[in-house]
């Protein structure tokens, strides 16, 4: 049985939404991210995909927290969210810098990174 999480009324009835529609969304987007990184050759879309997959952690963190209770799961999506925006970074610093070396992205090149 999954706790709920949210409670609203639909048409008059009430609605409630529990763990289990958390878990399919983080699922879903975990996969997606997952299909991403997989099937790309783009740098960037690379990074979207891990973004992606960064997002659901961060989904399942928050819905397993507010179903024990506690706040520990929003204390830990925050900082899933600082790491993913550090990463972005970064990884966008790296992907500009490899743009204006080699006027490519592509990660099927290995090669251009040797020094």
């Amino acid at each position: 049985m999954s706790a709920t999480l949210a409670a609203v009324e639909v048409a008059g009835m009430p609605f409630k939404l529990g763990t289990d529609a958390y878990l399919l969304l983080s699922l879903l987007m975990f996969s997606l991210g997952v299909g991403c990184i997989v099937s790309r050759r783009n740098a960037v879309a690379i990074l979207m995909g891990v973004e992606l997959m960064l997002n659901a952690a961060a989904i399942n963190f928050v819905a397993f927290g507010a179903a024990g209770g506690g706040l520990d799961g929003q204390i830990f999506a925050v900082f899933i969210i600082i790491l993913a925006a550090a990463e972005a970074a970064v990884g966008l610093a790296i992907i500009l810098n490899l743009f204006g070396l080699f006027k490519t992205i592509d990660v099927d090149h290995p090669d251009l990174l040797k020094g």
